[in-house]
């Protein structure tokens, strides 16, 4: 690989550490053809893009990143694969579903939403992660809870001023 494709190479690496919040670094070694291919189409399905990508090539784009991946740069030795999701959990859980026919891909580490996790111990807890739009939905859940009860705390009552007191005070006691 000449100089010049080498920068290429960093630029697009570089940018696409940029354009996302969710980067997680794998060792997929022995993996054979087929097996490789099934994770290929097992991420393609869970909207997750993998890369096999040179380690020092990698370290570079992460160098001339804006963000800061701390510690994650230390876990490029051996065989890197990239796995890039808009979703927090997605690739973990690939890895963990994967994993039940194989004992490969190995989780180095993960940049996610500008927290780093080192070592592949930190999967079950990866996967674990829930997606903004999880913690949104639950948010507005708990925010329309209080609604509900006042709502049905206004209809149970007929309407009535004095039910809707003696509701009220119920709640409060």
């Amino acid at each position: 690989m000449t100089r010049g494709e080498k920068s290429n190479v960093i630029e697009e690496l570089t940018a696409q550490l940029a354009d996302n919040t969710n980067i997680y670094l794998a060792d997929i070694s022995g993996l054979d053809a087929g097996n490789t291919s099934n994770l290929r189409r097992a991420c393609f399905k869970a909207n997750v893009k993998l890369a096999v990508v040179k380690n020092t090539l990698l370290e570079k784009a992460m160098e001339a990143s804006e963000r800061d991946f701390g510690d994650l740069p230390t876990v490029l030795k051996g065989n890197t694969s990239v796995m890039y999701s808009e979703t927090g959990n997605a690739p973990a859980k690939v890895i963990k579903a994967f994993r039940k026919k194989s004992n490969k891909p190995l989780l180095k580490g993960a940049f996610i939403e500008e927290a780093i996790y080192i070592g592949d111990e930190q999967l079950d807890m990866l996967v674990d992660i829930k997606s903004k739009e999880e913690l949104i939905g639950e948010i507005i859940g708990l925010l329309q809870s209080p609604a509900k009860n006042v709502i049905s705390a206004l209809q149970s009552s007929g309407g009535k001023l004095s039910g809707i007191l003696k509701t009220l005070s119920q709640k409060e006691g």
